[in-house]
């Protein structure tokens, strides 16, 4: 499949595409620091999203275990500025098998998508620090955007609809994520350029997984639910934003 059919879908699911606005500001050198660093977060708190999906909704009190002890190494490096960089890829693997709750009819299916998504974002999130490393742009701690918080914002508050919800969110970020990365890499040098195409195919499938789960599990037509969220992905991409960002709208002048 070549990256035009892959994309496809995609540019179906979504609303809207990135406003040229954002990619000129994104395309000039001065601004790629706090891209990168953006991306990084983006990476680790996907992986994140995932792993509390799985605690909350799939698994017992050791898988749960197993999947903090996991992350523990990468939260520390950011959040707590403990550890070194080149220690990080060993903590690439799971500790022992993560064992879904046998009375989840999704729980297996759950388990098994997000975490193969978790050891993408995490190898992602270890690739983005490299390209730092060698860039000699310095890590830092940064606040949040307002395109993550503005969808859940809108998530239902009782279950199995709340969960329908954030896989349908898990879904948006996932595609725009690729659509970016498509519409950005040919605009960036030749290593970046190279970098943001190999992970089309991954947030691709990302973006398929989290929304067959949601359809899956929900059980019935979520088309209503689909088509808000989009709604609301649009408007946060297309509205003015004075915070630029990975997945920020249209850069206020």
């Amino acid at each position: 499949m070549n990256i035009e059919e892959l994309l496809g879908p995609i540019e179906s699911f979504l609303q809207c595409e990135t406003p040229a606005a954002w990619l000129d500001k994104a395309k000039h050198a001065e601004h790629l620091p706090t891209l990168l660093l953006d991306h990084l977060m983006c990476e680790l708190k996907a992986a994140q999203t995932a792993m509390l999906l799985i605690r909350k909704y799939a698994v017992n009190k050791d898988s749960s275990t197993a999947l903090m002890q996991w992350f523990k190494p990468y939260e520390d490096f950011v959040y707590r500025k403990q550890g070194e960089m080149s220690e990080l890829s060993r903590f690439s693997y799971l500790s022992k098998d993560i064992v879904a709750d046998e009375n989840l009819p999704y729980g297996q299916d759950l388990v098994d998508k997000m975490v193969l998504l978790i050891k993408e974002e995490l190898h992602h999130f270890y690739q983005v620090l490299e390209i730092m490393q060698a860039r000699d742009i310095p890590y830092h701690n940064i606040r949040a955007g307002r395109y993550a918080k503005g969808m859940i914002k809108h998530v239902r508050t009782y279950e199995p609809a709340a969960l329908v919800d954030k896989l349908v969110i898990g879904a948006y970020i996932e595609a725009r994520s690729c659509e970016r990365f498509a519409k950005l890499a040919p605009l960036l040098d030749d290593d970046l350029h190279k970098f943001y195409v190999s992970l089309l195919r991954s947030e691709a499938r990302h973006y398929q997984d989290y929304l067959n789960l949601a359809e899956k599990i929900a059980g019935q037509d979520i088309s209503d639910r689909i088509k808000l969220f989009g709604e609301v992905e649009a408007q946060l991409i297309n509205d003015a934003d004075e915070d630029f960002k990975f997945h920020s709208g249209v850069p206020m002048s």
